[in-house]
Order: structure tokens, then C-alpha cells, then sequence
């Protein structure tokens, strides 16, 4: 391996860290609005979300975790350089 290619695998792995926490941050966000609106915790002022819509909101969710993931593509890497 090259110094160039080892530079490489550095870069990805620092993109692979942000976008990790990009989703988690993401994630948790949405679990800590979306289950207790489910749940029924503001139901005294009238704030409800069914938990079908909260089903298709989690889902919705995962799939902007996954499209997130794949701009991960778009890291400028060298192919000749890693292996």
C-alpha cells in the first residue's frame, strides 16, 4: 500500500465517521419527537400522531438514513492508489 492510498483510506474513514453520527444524530432526533407524539404523551393538548402514521414516519426515516449513507459515494478517492 501507498502512502497516497493509506491518505486515501484515511479520508474515507473520517467521511464514514461524520456520516455515522449525521444518521445517528438523525435517528435519535426523530425518535425522541416521533414515539412520544405515538405514544400519546401530549394527547391532553390535543398533539396525536396514530402509530400507523408513526410506522411510515419511521420508515421515511430510514430510508433519509440511507440515502445519507450513500453520498459517501461522492468522497474523492483514487481507486489506483487503495487496495
Amino acid at each position: 500500500m501507498t502512502p497516497a492510498g493509506l491518505l486515501s483510506m484515511v479520508d474515507l474513514s473520517r467521511a464514514s465517521y461524520r456520516k455515522m453520527w449525521q444518521n445517528l444524530v438523525w435517528a435519535t432526533g426523530y425518535n425522541i419527537i416521533s414515539v412520544p407524539l405515538a405514544a400519546g404523551v401530549l394527547a391532553f393538548a390535543g398533539v396525536v400522531l396514530s402509530p400507523a402514521a408513526a410506522a411510515v414516519l419511521m420508515s421515511a426515516s430510514t430510508i433519509v438514513v440511507a440515502l445519507n449513507a450513500q453520498l459517501l459515494r461522492r468522497v474523492k478517492l483514487n481507486p489506483a492508489e487503495v487496495r
